[in-house]
């Protein structure tokens, strides 16, 4: 299988990096220092699970060079996927399949009008790791988890095949869910509360869970989203919230999401498509979703002088 990976950051270099020293045919798209690190030393990958190498690695900054592929791993930052759509067409044919990792969900929108379930898997990842320089991925916490399936939780031969190929692959967690659309949203709900409360608080994970007025916002935010879910169609279970936060209580306490990352390092976020996507979608079904107002209106000053740069 032709593999490309689109956006070689921390999700799309681990992934991608594993699948390729397993031996699959995989295509990083990446820019500047760190595509030429990759063509000069390869992909170096420092993981909790162990490290690795890839060299040489196919890598390069032109889409339409690359020719048609199998499947298309969508790993950029959600804000990036306008500019990248027109790009895709150039390596698409009638099989080719398009797995998006990215955070949110109003990516799933838009990438279903424009290519349809034909192409279009559903997608998610759970990881924290980050382009620690050019050409090194730092995977620094978390299993690394991806699962996927056909938007309407079909079986199908396609997805039993990336099932077969990722779940052989070490150092990676691979699962068919039930349902892959309240999959989704229950990570959006996740991330979408741990981002947005991270950002607004400045604080590590271990600082605002243990912080009674931040506790409160993030339980606020999460309950806010899934209202959002819920009245999307999304089964999300009553209790959800609650188990999500057993589970926050358990994350290591030095970990911060990649919105907060950007957004404290002054660089453009996903602001918008995670909090603003929450209050967006909230309007549209006439659900309330005051603290991520609150969160988005303190965040957009910055995320506004990010973009002016």
């Amino acid at each position: 299988m032709k593999i490309v990976i689109f956006g070689t950051g921390g999700v799309g270099g681990y992934f991608g990096g594993r699948l390729a020293n397993n031996g699959e045919d995989v295509t990083f798209i990446a820019r500047g220092e760190h595509l030429a690190a990759l063509r000069d030393s390869g992909l170096y990958v420092e993981s909790i699970n162990g490290d690795f190498i890839v060299h040489p690695v196919k890598a390069t900054d032109s889409p339409s060079s690359i020719g048609i592929a199998d499947l298309i791993v969508l790993a950029v930052k959600a804000w990036q996927l306008t500019e990248v759509i027109p790009q895709l067409r150039a390596m698409m044919a009638e099989h080719t399949m398009i797995l998006p990792l990215l955070n949110g969900m109003e990516h799933m929108d838009t990438l279903l009008d424009m290519f349809g379930s034909k192409h279009v898997l559903g997608g998610l990842c759970r990881i924290s790791a980050v382009i620690a320089a050019p050409g090194r991925i730092g995977h620094v916490g978390i299993q690394p988890y991806i699962a996927y399936g056909e938007w309407d939780n079909s079986e199908s031969e396609r997805i039993q095949t990336l099932h077969h190929i990722f779940s052989s692959v070490s150092g990676i967690t691979a699962e068919i869910p039930n349902d892959i659309q309240t999959a989704m949203w229950e990570k959006f709900i996740f991330i979408s509360g741990t981002s947005g409360v991270g950002s607004f608080t400045r604080l590590t994970t271990g600082e605002y869970r243990s912080d009674p007025q931040a506790r409160a916002m993030l339980i606020n935010a999460m309950n806010e989203t899934s209202a959002v879910a819920r009245a999307r169609g999304a089964a999300i279970a009553e209790n959800f919230v609650e188990a999500t936060m057993q589970r926050i209580d358990n994350l290591p306490a030095q970990m911060t999401a990649s919105m907060q990352k950007d957004v404290m390092a002054g660089r453009p976020s996903e602001l918008n498509e995670q909090t603003g996507a929450v209050i967006r979608m909230g309007k549209a079904l006439g659900v309330p979703t005051p603290t991520q107002e609150k969160i988005f209106a303190a965040l957009l000053p910055l995320e506004q002088k990010a973009r002016s740069r």
